[in-house]
This record gives C-alpha cells, sequence and structure tokens, in this order.
C-alpha cells in the first residue's frame, strides 16, 4: 500500500475480515508497496467506508494487467491467493501493560481478532488449536531479559519475577528456567506441526538460545538460586552439534 492508503494497518483487517466471509482475497506482495485484491462485493465497499480504508474499484481487465505486471520475472512482486481466516494466538503475559506489547495494539486496531495464550496454555497443549501464533518480547532462557543488572529493585521487575515463579510452580517446575524450556519444546511442536510462528525483539534469539541449552543450567544464582553451569558455553555448543538432526560434528 501506498500513500494513496488512508490507512493501512486497517486494509489488513478487511481483508481477514473479507476471509470470514468466505472471500477469496489476493494478496498482492510489493504492489503498490503490497496491496490486496478481490472481488467485488458492495458489502465490501461498505466496510472499507465504515473503517476508513481507501480501496479502487477496477474492471476484469485491469485486475488481469496487474497480475501479468506481478508475473513479470524482472520485478519483485507475487501475488498470494489467501481463502481461509487463520486462528491467530498472542503469546503474551496476563501482567503485562497495555502498551507493552506491540503486537496486540496492532492487531486489535486492525480489527483482527486474537486470543491471548501464556504458559499455562501452553504447556496444557493449546496451540494446535490456532493457525498462528506471535510471541511477545519473551526471554525463553529465564532470565528476564536480562533486566536484573539495573532494574532488580524495581517494583515491576521484582512482580514480573514472582508472576513467572508462581506460574512456574503451578505447572511443576522447579525453576522459571525450565518451565520456559518447555513452553519454547511445544512451540517448536507446533511450528513441526505445521503452525505459523511470528516472534520479534527478544523472543527469536531467547527461544533459540533455550533449545540450543536444553539440558544445560545457563541461568546465574540471581535469576533461579543456582550458579551456571561453569562449562555451559561449550556444553551447549556440544550438545547441538551432537544431534543427530543436524550435519555438523566436532573434531
Amino acid at each position: 500500500m501506498d500513500e494513496t492508503q488512508k490507512n493501512h494497518m486497517k486494509a489488513y483487517g478487511i481483508a481477514y475480515w473479507e476471509l470470514t466471509q468466505d472471500v477469496e482475497v489476493t494478496w498482492l506482495l510489493n504492489y503498490k508497496g503490497g496491496s490486496f485484491m478481490s472481488k467485488y462485493h458492495e458489502i465490501i465497499e461498505q466496510e472499507c467506508i465504515i473503517r476508513g480504508v481507501s480501496y479502487t474499484i477496477i474492471a476484469d481487465a485491469q485486475s488481469t494487467a496487474i497480475l501479468s505486471e506481478i508475473a513479470d520475472p524482472e520485478v519483485n512482486m507475487d501475488a498470494v491467493k489467501l481463502q481461509k481466516a487463520p486462528k491467530v494466538a498472542v503469546y503474551s503475559p496476563k501482567n503485562k501493560q497495555p502498551w507493552d506489547d506491540a503486537v496486540t495494539l496492532v492487531l486489535t486496531y486492525a480489527e483482527i481478532p486474537y486470543e491471548i495464550v501464556y504458559d499455562v496454555e501452553v504447556i496444557e497443549g493449546t496451540l494446535p488449536l490456532y493457525d498462528w501464533l506471535h510471541l511477545h518480547h519473551e526471554d525463553f532462557t529465564g532470565q528476564y531479559g536480562k533486566f536484573w543488572a539495573n532494574y532488580r529493585n524495581a517494583s515491576w521487575y521484582i512482580e514480573n519475577v514472582k508472576a513467572n515463579e508462581d506460574v512456574a510452580h503451578q505447572l511443576g517446575f522447579n525453576k522459571v528456567s525450565e518451565c520456559k524450556l518447555a513452553v519454547a519444546l511445544k512451540i517448536r511442536d507446533f511450528t513441526v506441526g505445521g503452525g505459523y510462528l511470528f516472534s520479534m525483539c527478544s523472543a527469536p534469539d531467547s527461544y533459540d538460545v533455550a533449545l540450543a541449552a536444553e539440558g544445560v543450567d545457563i541461568c546465574d544464582m540471581m535469576f533461579d538460586g543456582d550458579p551456571k553451569d561453569p562449562d555451559a558455553q561449550s556444553t551447549a555448543i556440544l550438545s547441538e552439534i551432537a544431534d543427530p538432526e543436524v550435519n555438523m560434528d566436532a573434531i
């Protein structure tokens, strides 16, 4: 969508809404910065007007010309057909402030429905009920984003630690890091099973670190009450290399 679009985010909401109405939508990647195209229905036009989304009504010949332009291998564009409205889950803590999570803010504004899940729901096995999973700015290593150095005495940090410890104990784990690893493994299984995963900021890095460090204590005393494995770095690397599913070896 280029500058002619008055409300870019709500345009995504319109596309999602069309899918819920069993209308096929073609996502025109990089066409005018990214656009959506579908068959004309008066109800769609009315919905665009209600939500303040800009639109253009074109003839069939014009839509054919657009698709031909996109199909040119010399241009960096593509057309993707969307046929199903995905069920979206957002992994986000219950004690967050509304402005802490950009994902939920955007989805709410775009009027795309979603459900909040966190450690309890993930461990209980609810992820297969969803098509998409969006990750909050989470630290899956159990080190709380390493805010300890500067914010360990801040009330929000103390409350966050207590909330995570309470959930971990509720789920039968001795440490938050053990709980977060179990969550990361559930998310891994979700993606292996065909689920779509979107993560941002610290989530992708800490997720990979947590999986790579499985079976190794990488958390120091201030995070879980006992020292970390002094050989944690090398042990985690060797554990990853020893995985028969990867094409690596140590000499």
